[in-house]
C-alpha cells in the first residue's frame, strides 16, 4: 500500500472550512480530526469530526496558531495527514514544514512556495522576472505629489491588517507608523510597502490547481470586488464585463505565476483591474480561499478532493479543466452591524435557516443554538447561488438570504440582499469603492413594513397569553379564524416594541372579545385572518400576509415573505435606571482594550469624533470616538482591560469652548 494514501485528516482550522473539509472527507472514506479551542469546545466543526483533540486555551495565539500543538494532536489521533484550511497557519511554511518532518502528508503547495508567496515585496520581485504585470512599487522615502493616492500594505499580510490608502502627502510618516506598529502587531513583522493606489479598481483572481506532474490549470476568474475594510463580502465567478483577451492574459499571468515557483495544489493570483482593463498583480494565496465554492460550482469540481488527490501525489484527471458552465455568486453572512462602523456582534445564534433548493448551496460553521464569541471571525455563513446566467444567480441568491431564518445577533444579511439588487451591482459596474460610495444608502431604513410587523407579534403573544390560562381541548388549541371586523366591548391593550437594531420604537393597540381572540384596535384596512402564537395571517389592504413568529426571552422575530423583523418588547415604563450619564463612552462589543490615544488622562480636552480608545474584536480593531467636545472627567479604560459589552470606558463632560489637545492616533484597522 502506498505511505502517502491519505485514511485519516486532522484539518488544522475550525468553524465553516473545517466543516467544508470534512464533508468531502466523508464522501472519501477518510477518518476526520478535529482540533479545538475551549472557546469551540461544543463547535459544529467538533461535532462533526470522527475525532477530536482540544488545545487549551481560548485566543488564536494559544491554539490554533500554535503549530507544535497542532502538529502533536495530529499524532495523539494517529493522522496521516493535515490539511490547513485558510486563515491561521495555512500559509505558514515553518509550520507546512512541521507537518512534513513528522512524517505525514501536507495538504498544500510547497514549503518552498509558501515562503516565495510569504512576503508581498519579495513575490512582486519573483513575478516581475516571470512577466506578470505589476504595480511598480513607491519609495515613501521620495514620495510626491504626483505618486497619491498611495496604498501602504503589510509585506507579510493579509485580511486588510496593516493596509492604509494615504491622500495627503503630510499624513504619509504617520500612516507608515501606524501600518508597521499593526503589521507587527498581526504578523510578527512590521515590514511595509507603497504602491500607486488605483482607483475604482476591480479585484478580480484567477483560481489556480496544479499537480505534481507538471499540469496546471487556470480555473477561469472570480470578481471580488465589494470589499468592507479591504476584505471580500460578495464573489462571484466568471467575473462579469471582461473581455476574451483581458480573461486569456490573466489566465496565462496566472499560470506563469504558479509555475515560477513550482506550485502544487490550489492557489489563487488575484489582480486588480483598473477602470481602463490593466491588470496588475496583488498577491497570491497559496491556500484555499474562503470563496472557492463559486469556481466549483461553475466548473462541477470538488476543490479539496483535488487537493487531497495532488496531496496524494495523483494526477489531475485530465491536462485541461472541464469546461466551465453557468454562473455562481456567493455572499458571506456576517455577524455585523454594517450601519455602525461594521461592529462585530456576538451572542446566541438561536436560529439559523437557509432554504434549500436546486442552485443553493450554504457553506456553515453553526447552526441554531451555537454561540458567536469574541475571538474569531464574524463570518456565520456562507451562501453560494449557481444558475444559467448571473441575472438569474444574483435573483435566486437575494430570494434566499431574504427567505433565511435567522435570529440572534444582528447581521449583514438586509445589505447583502440591498447589494445584489443594487442597480451598479446588478450592471456589474464593480469596483473596490462599492460601499464607500453606496453604504448609507444600503443601509438607510428600508421600505418594510415593521408596524405591521409589530402588530402580528402582537397578536401572537396576545393569542399565546390566551391559550396560557384556556382550557386544552382534545387535540390542541385551534388558531383562532376573523372573518370580519366585529364590535368588541373590551378596553384596548398597548405593547411596546424597539426594533432591532435602528431602535425605533413601535406601539400597537388591540383588545380581546369574550370570546378571547385578540383583534387590532383602530388599524383601518387590516384584517386577522388567522393567528396561533407562531403565526399570524393578516390582510392589510386587500393583500394576504404571512408572519411567523419567534420569541426568545424578551426578543420576538418576525419573518415575513419580503422581510424580517427583531423587536425588544418594552415595559410600559420606563427605568430610569437603565439611563447613562451624558457623555458616558459604553463599549459597543466586548473585546479587549489594545490602545489609547496619547497623552489620554481625566481632565485632558477632547473634540468630538476624535479617536479616544481602541478596541479588538473578532480580529478587527475598532475606534472609540469622543461623543462631544470638552473635558474628559474619568477613564476607566487601560491596555489589556477585558471589557464587556456596555462596560463603562470614559465620560466626556461637553464643552463647546474647549480646545483639545493635539492627539497624534492611527486610522482604524483595514
Amino acid at each position: 500500500m502506498r505511505s502517502d494514501v491519505i485514511h485519516t485528516l486532522l484539518v488544522a482550522n475550525r468553524g465553516e472550512i473545517a466543516c467544508r473539509i470534512f464533508r468531502t472527507c466523508r464522501d472519501l472514506g477518510i477518518t476526520t480530526v478535529a482540533v479545538y479551542s475551549d472557546a469551540d469546545a461544543d463547535a459544529l466543526h467538533v461535532r462533526e469530526a470522527d475525532l477530536a483533540v482540544r488545545l487549551p486555551g481560548a485566543a488564536p495565539a494559544d491554539t490554533y496558531l500554535r503549530g507544535d500543538l497542532v502538529v502533536a494532536a495530529a499524532r495523539a489521533a494517529g493522522a496521516d495527514a493535515v490539511h490547513p484550511g485558510y486563515g491561521f497557519l495555512s500559509e505558514n511554511a515553518a509550520f507546512a514544514a512541521a507537518v512534513q518532518d513528522a512524517g505525514l502528508v501536507w495538504v498544500g503547495p510547497p514549503v518552498k512556495a509558501i515562503e516565495l508567496m510569504a512576503s508581498k515585496t519579495r513575490a512582486k520581485e519573483l513575478m516581475a522576472g516571470a512577466g506578470v504585470p505589476l504595480l511598480a512599487p513607491v519609495d515613501p522615502a521620495t514620495a510626491g505629489p504626483d505618486d497619491l493616492p498611495l496604498l501602504l500594505k503589510a509585506a507579510a499580510g493579509g485580511g486588510g491588517r496593516g493596509m492604509r490608502i494615504v491622500s495627503e502627502l503630510d499624513a504619509l510618516p504617520r500612516e507608515l507608523l501606524a501600518a508597521a506598529a499593526e503589521a507587527a502587531s498581526a504578523f510578527g513583522d512590521g515590514e511595509v510597502f507603497a504602491e500607486p493606489y488605483v482607483e475604482r479598481g476591480r479585484h478580480v483572481e484567477v483560481q489556480v490547481m496544479a499537480d505534481a506532474h507538471d499540469t496546471v490549470w487556470a480555473l477561469s476568474t472570480r470578481d471580488c470586488s465589494l470589499q468592507r475594510r479591504h476584505q471580500k463580502v460578495i464573489e462571484e465567478a466568471p467575473a462579469p464585463g471582461l473581455d476574451e483577451a483581458l480573461r486569456t492574459r490573466l489566465h496565462e499571468a496566472a499560470v506563469a505565476a504558479a509555475r515560477a515557483v513550482g506550485y502544487r495544489g490550489a492557489g489563487t493570483v488575484e489582480f486588480l483591474v483598473s477602470a481602463e482593463g490593466r491588470p496588475y498583480f496583488l498577491e497570491m494565496n497559496t491556500r484555499l480561499q474562503v470563496e472557492h465554492p463559486v469556481t466549483e460550482a461553475v466548473f462541477g469540481l470538488d476543490l479539496v478532493a483535488l487537493q487531497l488527490r495532488v496531496a496524494e501525489g495523483e494526477p489531475l484527471p485530465s491536462p485541461e479543466p472541464p469546461q466551465p458552465s453557468g454562473h455562481a455568486v456567493e455572499a458571506r453572512l456576517y455577524a455585523e452591524d454594517p450601519a455602525r462602523d461594521w461592529q462585530p456582534q456576538t451572542g446566541a445564534l438561536l436560529t439559523l435557516e437557509v432554504p434549500e433548493g436546486p442552485g443553493l448551496r450554504l457553506d456553515t460553521g453553526y447552526t441554531g443554538g451555537d454561540t458567536i464569541g469574541v475571538h474569531y471571525d464574524p463570518m456565520i455563513a456562507k451562501v453560494i447561488a449557481h444558475a444559467p446566467t448571473r441575472t438569474e444567480a444574483v435573483r435566486l441568491l437575494a430570494r434566499a438570504l431574504e427567505r433565511a431564518r435567522i435570529h440572534g445577533p444582528v447581521t449583514n444579511r438586509d445589505l447583502l440582499v440591498r447589494s445584489l439588487r443594487h442597480l451598479d451591482f446588478a450592471a456589474a459596474r464593480l469596483d473596490t469603492g462599492f460601499y464607500d460610495r453606496h453604504l448609507a444608502d444600503l443601509t438607510a431604513p428600508g421600505a418594510g413594513d415593521p408596524a405591521t410587523a409589530a402588530l402580528a407579534a402582537t397578536l401572537a403573544e396576545a393569542v399565546r397569553g390566551a391559550e396560557a390560562v384556556r382550557p386544552t381541548r382534545p387535540g390542541g388549541p385551534a388558531p383562532a379564524r376573523f372573518g370580519a371586523w366585529r364590535n368588541v366591548p373590551s378596553q384596548p391593550q398597548r405593547k411596546r416594541y424597539r426594533s432591532e437594531p435602528d431602535g425605533t420604537e413601535h406601539e400597537v393597540a388591540y383588545r380581546t372579545p369574550r370570546t378571547g381572540t385578540p383583534e387590532p384596535y383602530e388599524i383601518p384596512g387590516t384584517r386577522v385572518m388567522a393567528a396561533t402564537p407562531d403565526r399570524v395571517t393578516l390582510e392589510v389592504d386587500g393583500l394576504t400576509r404571512h408572519f411567523a413568529i419567534t420569541t426568545h426571552a424578551d426578543r420576538v422575530h418576525v419573518d415575513a415573505a419580503d422581510a424580517s423583523y427583531t423587536f425588544t418588547a418594552l415595559p410600559r415604563f420606563t427605568d430610569p435606571a437603565t439611563h447613562t450619564a451624558p457623555g458616558s463612552l459604553l463599549a459597543p462589543m466586548p473585546g479587549t482594550v489594545v490602545r489609547l490615544a496619547e497623552g489620554l488622562a481625566a481632565g485632558v480636552t477632547v473634540q468630538a469624533g476624535q479617536p479616544l480608545i481602541w478596541l479588538e474584536a473578532m480580529k478587527m480593531e475598532h475606534r472609540i470616538l469622543a461623543p462631544a467636545s470638552g473635558t474628559l472627567t474619568a477613564l476607566h479604560a487601560a491596555p489589556g482591560h477585558q471589557v464587556e459589552v456596555g462596560a463603562l470606558l470614559a465620560v466626556v463632560q461637553e464643552d463647546p469652548a474647549a480646545t483639545p489637545v493635539p492627539v497624534p492616533v492611527p486610522e482604524e484597522t483595514a
